[in-house]
């Protein structure tokens, strides 16, 4: 089970220096958070782009993801979302990344015109996402935090080019065992994206193992060579401990959780 740990956790770290703590922590992969302030965003020059690509070649570890922003199913006018995506998109595969995360952000509206929405996006972005050699994940979150919503989602969209990124805080929010949400996603995953919180009502990251979320329950179904991602959501909760004293901990507690 390879894992990867998201640049949430240390917002605004320089990228050789995250290299660093994923590489003496035990980890393989980087999820790289996309947004203003951060080392990695679609503002890149094509220099800087191949000197970050260069330097997770160097290091040995992977860019597991581009971690957007985009609302693939937020009301609204198709244009500026389609417009973001694409230049995250290309931003993934000048990094060599496989995956660019979107959100739901379906808004308050009739569920089946969220749908459509993304339905119409993804269509749109298909043939563009597969010559790049880049596969859109859609996260369990927001106004699709279940299995089951996000699974209707992507039977709508119907394309190959977009799947799932299963985060187990939201589908366990939503009342899903970890059991009930593997069976509607497994066969659109990408990805899952673990945490551990003290209860619903504290969502204040805690290290692994520490909290109230089945991960271990979550990690027993993933077939061998998924890719799994600690996401700890500092920026959100800054009473939280450091991340970096914490991760050579995590790497090695999900290593014990799913042994093969």
């Amino acid at each position: 089970m390879p894992i990867a740990f998201s640049t949430l956790g240390v917002p605004g770290l320089p990228l050789a220096e995250v290299l660093r703590l994923a590489a003496d922590s035990g980890w393989q992969g980087l999820e790289l958070r996309s947004a203003p302030g951060e080392p990695v965003h679609p503002g890149l020059t094509a220099a800087e782009r191949r000197t970050a690509a260069s330097a997770f070649t160097a290091a040995g570890i992977a860019p597991l993801a581009v971690a957007s922003y985009v609302g693939i199913a937020e009301p609204g006018p198709d244009a500026p979302v389609l417009a973001e995506l694409n230049g995250q998109l290309e931003l993934a595969a000048d990094l060599g990344a496989p995956y660019v995360r979107v959100f739901p952000r379906g808004g308050d509206g009739p569920a089946a015109e969220a749908d459509a929405r993304a339905a119409r996006r993804l269509t749109a972005t298909t043939a563009r996402a597969a010559g790049l050699g880049v596969r859109i994940l859609v996260e369990t979150h927001d106004s699709h935090r279940s299995g089951h919503d996000l699974a209707r989602l992507l039977a709508t969209a119907g394309s190959p080019a977009a799947g799932a990124l299963w985060d187990l805080m939201h589908t366990h929010l939503a009342g899903e065992t970890p059991a009930e949400t593997h069976r509607a996603l497994a066969t659109h995953l990408g990805y899952v994206q673990v945490k551990d919180i003290a209860s619903p009502a504290d969502l204040t990251p805690l290290p692994l193992g520490a909290g109230v979320l089945p991960i271990a329950d979550c990690l027993r179904l993933l077939p061998e060579g998924t890719w799994v991602s600690w996401e700890y959501e500092a920026p959100w909760h800054p009473t939280a401990a450091p991340l970096p004293p914490r991760l050579p901990t995590g790497a090695t507690l999900l290593r014990s959780l799913h042994p093969r």
